[in-house]
């Protein structure tokens, strides 16, 4: 399957019901596997920490002040239907931090998929 832009998407295999998926189009994004964190929040509340995601597209890099401290963020848009899902962590700049660069956050109450 494409999305209106070419981009191929990715489905990830869900016979076990382990795929977090976009509530708006439900387009495949993350496996539970690739879970790091359930503690993690976001302006609308609970987000999870993911080490890998699919069928997104990346925004411009910014600074932005977090709970944990500033880093350079890219916001992460669902690739199929363009909506924020949440951010990736491009540069942290406390030394404690450094394990999110790399990593996705994505906002709980933009996902379906296993509680």
């Amino acid at each position: 399957m494409e999305c209106g832009t070419g981009t191929p998407i990715v489905e990830l295999d869900d016979a076990h019901g382990n795929v977090y998926r976009c509530k708006h189009c439900r387009t495949h994004l993350a496996l539970t596997d690739d879970i790091i964190s359930k503690d993690f929040y976001c302006k609308n509340g609970k987000a999870y920490l993911f080490d890998k995601v699919v069928n997104v597209t990346v925004g411009e890099n910014e600074d932005r002040m977090l709970i944990t401290g500033v880093f350079t963020v890219s916001d992460i848009f669902c690739a199929r239907c363009g909506v924020v899902l949440g951010w990736k962590y491009n540069t942290a700049f406390e030394s404690t931090q450094k394990f999110k660069e790399g990593k996705f956050i994505l906002d709980r109450d933009q996902l379906l998929g296993p509680e």
